[in-house]
């Protein structure tokens, strides 16, 4: 279980983070919506350990992980644009968090992960070959790759068209329900957000401002700014 508890996070002598706290239980899936330049993706960062915390903490099972770098976090974050190595090949790719991680027999576990978001067989694609679906579910495999004990996708797919995004949504929501993950995912929009996730996590001004499924906001908004961002 991830428990962030009042971290604040200040970049460049700004405040970015203002007591933030989010609590994901163990195999669900948290979608952290708000508009840009809310926090959201700073808020992965210093879950991830890339970014420092001012004050506050992060725990996982109850033990704190503030203290452990961030390799060793067995966490898994997925950047937006997919952050692919454009020279290496599909299978370089997918196998690149797992040489990082130490894993064995990696040929086989990069076939697995390709097997898991569709990819049979892609071992030996150009990633400049492929479609921008095809590199979404690259980056994903690569992502999940290691068995992350939690998944973090920024934007996992802002940077598609709209109709390939609503054709990837449900085929990512699968995949990471049939991973059984832990998963953190950050949006700026509303459908998608409610498709990949089984609960929301509005943030506003660097904070969360309320939790709950999109059907329980609705009913009872934490405020008028709640009430109009999501309405």
């Amino acid at each position: 279980m991830l428990s962030v508890r009042d971290i604040d996070v200040v970049l460049d002598g700004s405040p970015i983070l203002d007591q933030t706290s989010l609590e994901v239980a163990d195999s669900e899936i948290v979608a952290v919506l708000g508009p840009s330049g809310s926090g959201k993706s700073t808020l992965l960062r210093a879950i991830a350990g890339l970014v420092a915390i001012q004050s506050g903490d992060i725990y996982w099972d109850g033990q704190s992980i503030l203290d452990i770098p961030t390799h060793k976090r067995g966490f898994g974050l997925m950047f937006q644009g997919f952050a692919l190595f454009p020279h290496l090949t599909v299978g370089d790719n997918v196998a690149f968090g797992l040489e990082m991680s130490g894993h064995e027999r990696i040929s086989d576990e990069v076939a697995e992960a390709l097997e898991w978001v569709g990819l049979p067989g892609f071992e030996d694609r150009s990633i400049s070959g492929l479609s921008g679906g095809e590199q979404q579910r690259v980056a994903l495999a690569r992502t999940l790759a290691p068995r992350p004990r939690l998944v973090m996708l920024d934007e996992p797919l802002g940077s598609l068209d709209r109709n390939l995004r609503e054709r990837l949504v449900a085929d990512t929501r699968t995949i990471l329900d049939q991973r059984g993950v832990t998963a953190v995912v950050v949006t700026h929009d509303r459908e998608e957000a409610v498709a990949l996730a089984d609960r929301l996590a509005i943030m506003h001004a660097g904070s969360i401002v309320q939790t709950g499924r999109l059907s329980e906001i609705l009913d009872d908004p934490a405020d008028t700014w709640v009430r109009e961002f999501i309405s």
